[in-house]
């Protein structure tokens, strides 16, 4: 049964060994962390933020973290969303943050949760979109300077 539990200094390794390459790494850090690659030093400052692992039977499968993206209390920004790249493609990104989702609502008693996702990383974007989160619309879209190219960031949110 997959649960949440709090982020674990201590999964550092485990999580940074999903990511297989620099593309991989800036889709899900958009360099927030640092330079490709990270050590788990530098990937522990997540623990400034509510970081939680997700695990089944015991086996770290995922990891998120939610923030709070402005001065209110009534929205969650969920970011670092990552899989086991072993394990994607079956429901584990969708069941981890539905469990995000029913927390960040009873917990937080939040009305929102938003995260930006890069139109080149498909399979976040149709994840966030299978579980209810819906594009926003964007005077201007959220550009980065990746790897000499330029992504857009799309914005989506979900109501609770």
């Amino acid at each position: 049964m997959l649960r949440l539990r709090p982020y674990n200094k201590n999964d550092a390794e485990i999580i940074m060994s999903w990511i297989k390459d620099e593309s991989a790494f800036y889709k899900w850090t958009a360099g927030v962390l640092g330079e490709y690659p990270i050590s788990a030093e530098q990937f522990n400052t997540v623990s400034n933020l509510m970081a939680f692992t997700a695990i089944d039977d015991n086996e770290i499968v995922g990891f998120f973290t939610m923030r709070r993206p402005n001065e209110f209390f009534d929205e969650l920004r969920f970011g670092f969303v990552i899989v086991d790249s072993k394990k994607r493609g079956r429901e584990y990104g969708k069941n981890m943050l539905k469990l995000g989702l029913i927390y960040a609502k009873e917990i937080f008693g939040v009305s929102k949760v938003s995260l930006g996702v890069f139109e080149n990383n498909e399979s976040a974007y149709y994840c966030y979109k299978a579980i209810g989160f819906e594009d926003v619309s964007q005077d201007e879209i959220e550009k980065y300077t990746v790897m000499g190219e330029e992504w857009n960031c799309l914005e989506l949110e979900i109501n609770l």
